[in-house]
């Protein structure tokens, strides 16, 4: 047992290899690392790891590479979301292999869209993996099997497998490592995140500081195995062209996707937009949706109206109804 100040001891040369080993406590959340200080005549990855000491032992989570492997070139295969009027928004269906995220205020239903986005893909024999952090497990199956049974019925059959991570002193690379060893136990094409709120609250204070440049190896290191990648984040109820999540993780994604409510005629209507879709053409507007029994529905663009960011929009049309912009 050595303190920092003696790791220019002497006895450091005598050793081939040398391991060092810290534990930090923040605010009850315990993290431990490792450091790989010497391997004599071999590489090394560089950096810190953290483990966890469980009763099978010593568990360690190397930090996530930063996309060491380039990022597999996919064929531009369109993939179904599962929402009715969506893929139409997106040109035809999400890009197999893309990161995707869909923000939005609470109850906008980003969770349910999310498992339509699974459903979808094991209706077409596809496995996929589900990270949760705000619900346990049993409850979110429940809430998803009211309009996606799929959910359910295949949970725990090899095609689906939903990982609860909800502990305070979370890291980036733990998560990863359990995601990563699903998907390759299941074979898995579809990974969702729900949501990354609350994986930023799950994660211990240290690793909240660099929380995009972390959220940024992990997703490179998902859609590095060709997976697509679906995440969701809550925001405040209004959003700026320059950022669409208190996370302002924009930059890491392919395709990003804004809901938000709005009032017309003294109700609240729900409206989402496409605002992001990397080498693709896709709908340009706002168009109105709804969460019926079969799940979330997308209907016709909201016509003829202005300042729909603002929240309060003002129907300046002429012709048709002020909705849909029908007769």
């Amino acid at each position: 047992e050595y303190s920092e100040s003696e790791q220019r001891d002497p006895i450091f040369t005598v050793a081939d290899g040398v391991l060092w080993l810290t534990q930090a406590v923040d605010r009850n959340s315990v993290v431990r690392k490792l450091q790989v200080i010497k391997t004599r005549g071999q590489e090394q990855m560089p950096g810190l790891h953290t483990f966890r000491i469980s009763d099978d032992g010593l568990q360690i989570f190397p930090r996530i590479p930063e996309r060491q492997d380039a990022r597999q070139l996919q064929s531009r295969t369109r993939i179904s979301t599962g929402v009715p009027g969506l893929d139409e928004m997106l040109g035809g269906g999400m890009i197999a292999g893309d990161a995707v995220m869909i923000t939005g205020p609470a109850g906008s239903g980003k969770s349910t869209i999310t498992t339509q986005f699974i459903a979808e893909g094991l209706r077409n024999d596809e496995s996929a993996v589900i990270a949760i952090f705000e619900e346990y497990p049993k409850d979110y199956v429940a809430r998803a099997d009211a309009r996606t049974p799929e959910i359910g019925k295949m949970t725990g059959s090899g095609k689906l497998e939903i990982i609860y991570l909800r502990p305070l002193d979370l890291s980036v690379d733990e998560t990863l490592a359990a995601i990563l060893e699903a998907v390759e136990r299941l074979g898995a094409t579809r990974v969702a995140i729900d949501s990354l709120s609350g994986f930023e609250v799950a994660l211990a204070p240290t690793f909240r500081v660099d929380f995009r440049e972390s959220l940024y190896r992990l997703i490179g290191a998902l859609t590095s195995t060709g997976v697509t990648v679906f995440m969701t984040a809550e925001v405040l109820d209004g959003f700026s062209y320059d950022r669409f999540t208190s996370e302002q993780v924009s930059f890491i994604t392919d395709e990003i996707i804004v809901q938000r409510y709005v009032e017309i005629d003294s109700e609240i209507k729900r409206v989402m937009a496409v605002i992001k879709m990397r080498g693709s053409d896709h709908s340009h507007g706002f168009h109105l949706y709804e969460t019926t029994e079969e799940g979330v529905v997308v209907s016709g663009p909201l016509v003829g109206y202005h300042g729909i960011i603002s929240g309060c929009p003002t129907f300046h049309g002429a012709l048709g109804s002020p909705l849909t912009g029908t007769d």
